[in-house]
């Protein structure tokens, strides 16, 4: 006998909880405790069935047969059950031995496909018919099975283990559909530990995991620290921790300044493409949406403040905020900022030639060609930086073909689909 008061408040606590149907959960415990009865004490191919009272805690059991005849299953006589066997052993010994076993092929009629009479799980019709009159084919019959004393210990241990299983699977499936829909979203977490160079992430219900190469190179973390990360996916199916992070994906740059620009939100302005280098430095191309608004100025804020919030939670990585055009020569001059370009020639297969002032020239191009490679990047143009006054000479660093974009998980409606990295 099972303690019924620990059981049902068991049950109580999933049911509450964690949103599932006491009832169905009742089930899945009574069909585990058969099983085990089956286990300990059943027949093999027999049927067993579970009544668990809830008053009082006794549990019964019942043998299920169904009613058969010879339209549904074939019956064996005695003297040939005891030819298969010994066709079988036989077979067996040869085996053994290595010696070469013939196997006749089944023959394929209607009779060999139905299966064989089986006492522990078929009842005849004719004893089917001293049981209940009107009994008919397929009629299922229960048998009442011996409730052992000492079975108490293992159905208890059985609902136990049920119970369990049931709330670790109700919590992943509470957690999974928590998170669903958040890929793009900013969370906030406290590093938990380090693991091969992977950071586990303290998300509240949950752990997220943000691996090496979603970190911020050169960035530290120390534990117990709380930063903002983006999810990046949710995974299921996965005994690994379902939410994966990072901070080093574009898309977490767009989403801190959503969170600290409302003229984004409101989509009086828009980002319409990105390009970084995590730690060092990042491109942003920005529209307005609603005349009288400039996007650059609404993104670096009253004194800076609001690229400056962006830039404190990115560890002072270097942000260029220009202004998106479709015309071609005013954008790749923009994208080249801060340095100031005098000139772009429009070249064929979409490359394109910037002519800056001889001391603008290495601001243009950058440390290692970084300015010019993220600008390339940023347009989707190749782009040849070159001084006005040595128009002829190409410099060291200055040319800078496409790369291929990074990929952003899904964002808000009003922009994702204008983005461009």
């Amino acid at each position: 006998m099972l303690n019924i008061k620990e059981l049902t408040k068991a049950l109580k606590q999933v049911s509450e909880e964690k949103g599932l149907d006491p009832d169905k959960v009742l089930d899945v415990i009574e069909s585990s405790i058969a099983a085990a009865y089956k286990k300990e004490y059943g027949e093999r191919g027999e049927i067993v069935k579970c009544k668990l009272d809830q008053k009082t805690g006794e549990l019964k059991f019942w043998q299920i047969k169904t009613a058969a005849d010879e339209t549904t299953v074939r019956f064996v006589d005695e003297e040939e059950e005891q030819r298969l066997a010994q066709e079988a052993a036989e077979r067996a010994e040869k085996a053994a031995k290595g010696e070469k076993v013939e196997v006749q092929a089944p023959v394929e009629d209607d009779e060999e496909k139905l299966p064989r009479f089986n006492p522990e799980r078929h009842i005849t019709m004719a004893e089917a018919k001293k049981i209940k009159k009107d009994a008919e084919l397929g009629e299922e019959f229960a048998f009442p099975l011996e409730t052992h004393e000492d079975f108490g210990r293992i159905a208890a241990q059985t609902a136990k283990q049920v119970i369990l299983q049931k709330l670790r699977e109700s919590e992943r499936d509470s957690i999974l559909n928590e998170w669903r829909g958040r890929e793009g979203q900013i969370v906030s977490g406290v590093v938990q530990r380090f693991e091969r160079g992977n950071i586990f992430i303290d998300l509240g219900r949950t752990i997220g995991v943000m691996f090496a190469n979603e970190s911020i190179p050169g960035e530290h973390y120390r534990s117990g620290e709380r930063l903002r990360f983006l999810v990046l996916a949710v995974q299921e199916d996965t005994r690994l921790p379902g939410i994966i992070l990072s901070r080093s994906h574009p898309r977490f740059v767009i989403e801190l300044f959503r969170m600290e620009v409302p003229e984004l939100t409101e989509d009086a302005i828009e980002i319409k493409a990105i390009a970084r280098e995590p730690g060092n430095r990042t491109k942003i191309a920005a529209a307005s949406k609603t005349e009288g608004v400039d996007p650059v100025g609404a993104l670096v804020g009253q004194r800076g403040t609001r690229v400056m919030a962006v830039n404190n939670e990115l560890g002072n990585e270097k942000i260029d905020i220009a202004e998106w055009s479709d015309d071609p020569e005013k954008f790749i001059a923009n994208a080249l900022s801060p340095a100031k370009v005098e000139k772009v020639d429009i070249l064929p297969r979409r490359e394109a030639r910037a002519f800056v002032p001889e001391n603008q020239l290495s601001l243009a191009i950058g440390k290692g060609g970084q300015n010019v490679r993220l600008a390339a990047k940023l347009t989707g143009w190749k782009i040849d930086v070159r001084s006005q006054t040595r128009p002829e000479e190409v410099q060291e660093g200055g040319v800078a073909a496409v790369e291929g974009g990074d990929q952003i998980p899904p964002a808000a409606e009003d922009d994702k689909e204008d983005i461009i990295v």
